[in-house]
């Protein structure tokens, strides 16, 4: 009795996606970059290469720079004084992400959630979002004086811009109270992105609010986290306009900074070439602590559209 085999022919390779032309995928062509590499190249990229190049010259802000070399880098680096300026913009950074991240992550939650009256509270919290720090620095100096201000009748507050620890404090609280609500926003958003099947399984499995939160929100927000405290760093690092109209660098300079130290470098004493070189010291310092956070908290390897995931 003979057996008939069945057979089978191999299946077919499934079709090569549609391509545009021989050997060319379908994607925008480099031309789209054009605008940005342009942008970038005429107010980022050459504003930096200039500054850089003054670093090296001797320059009163009239006439043409005159080339010294590294005289302004040795003279940088022989001043005491610098190191004392830069000593306080490092602390004053520090002060800032450790009052600002703890008080934005929580803000953010809670702003995320779904409160009675969350929403009017959130938009009254922002307002400080829509003031000009200028006008934010000059309100809380006259807030702070110790003649017609709050600390009038409020012994505590009433010298507060009169010693050191008291003009950074003053510092740390006004620029808390203006760039907190941003980073809250970016609390919020990320909070509630975080997949509420998680809360779910936690609520089943018996874990409270508390838990919730340490296990659940917070490793959920590593990436807002990371984004958050480098804007954050960079931006302490170039401060001005709120110490410069609050303090002026006072009491006994105790307050100033890399970016005051530059400015009255440049504009006091026409020394633009020293200037330049403190402006180059800041562009190196924030891009490489910039690069150290990326490297090290594993930012760029992320690759999930949620957070932490």
């Amino acid at each position: 009795m003979a057996v008939v085999v069945e057979t089978r022919a191999p299946a077919r390779p499934a079709p090569a996606p549609p391509r545009r032309g021989k050997g060319r995928v379908n994607r925008p062509g480099a031309l789209y970059l054009l605008p940005a590499l342009v942008f970038f190249g005429l107010f980022a990229a050459l504003p930096l290469v200039l500054v850089l190049y003054l670093s090296f010259t001797d320059w009163n802000g009239i006439g043409t720079p005159g080339f010294i070399g590294v005289d302004n880098w040795v003279r940088m680096i022989e001043n005491e004084a610098i190191w004392d300026v830069t000593w306080t913009t490092l602390l004053l950074t520090v002060l800032c992400w450790v009052t600002q991240t703890p008080l934005s992550i929580l803000l953010g939650v809670w702003a995320a959630g779904k409160q009675r009256n969350r929403a009017v509270l959130s938009a009254l919290f922002f307002l400080p979002l829509l003031l000009s720090t200028a006008a934010i620095a000059l309100l809380y100096n006259r807030l702070f004086d110790p003649y017609v201000g709050i600390g009038r009748g409020f012994e505590p507050l009433r010298n507060i811009l009169g010693t050191t620890s008291g003009a950074l404090t003053a510092i740390v609280i006004v620029v808390g109270w203006q760039f907190i609500p941003f980073h809250t926003l970016l609390y919020q958003a990320a909070a509630r992105n975080i997949p509420k099947v998680l809360y779910d399984a936690a609520y089943v499995d018996g874990a409270g609010g508390w838990h919730q939160f340490w296990y659940i929100t917070l490793p959920q927000l590593k990436n807002t986290l990371i984004t958050s405290s480098t804007i954050m760093i960079v931006g302490s690092l170039t401060y001005f306009e709120t110490i410069f109209l609050l303090t002026n660098g006072g009491p006994a300079a105790s307050t100033r900074t890399l970016p005051l130290e530059m400015y009255f470098r440049s504009f006091r004493s026409y020394e633009f070439g020293y200037a330049s070189t403190i402006a180059s010291v800041l562009v190196i310092v924030a891009t490489a602590i910039s690069l150290l956070i990326v490297r090290f908290s594993g930012f760029g390897k992320m690759r999930s559209t949620l957070e932490g995931l």
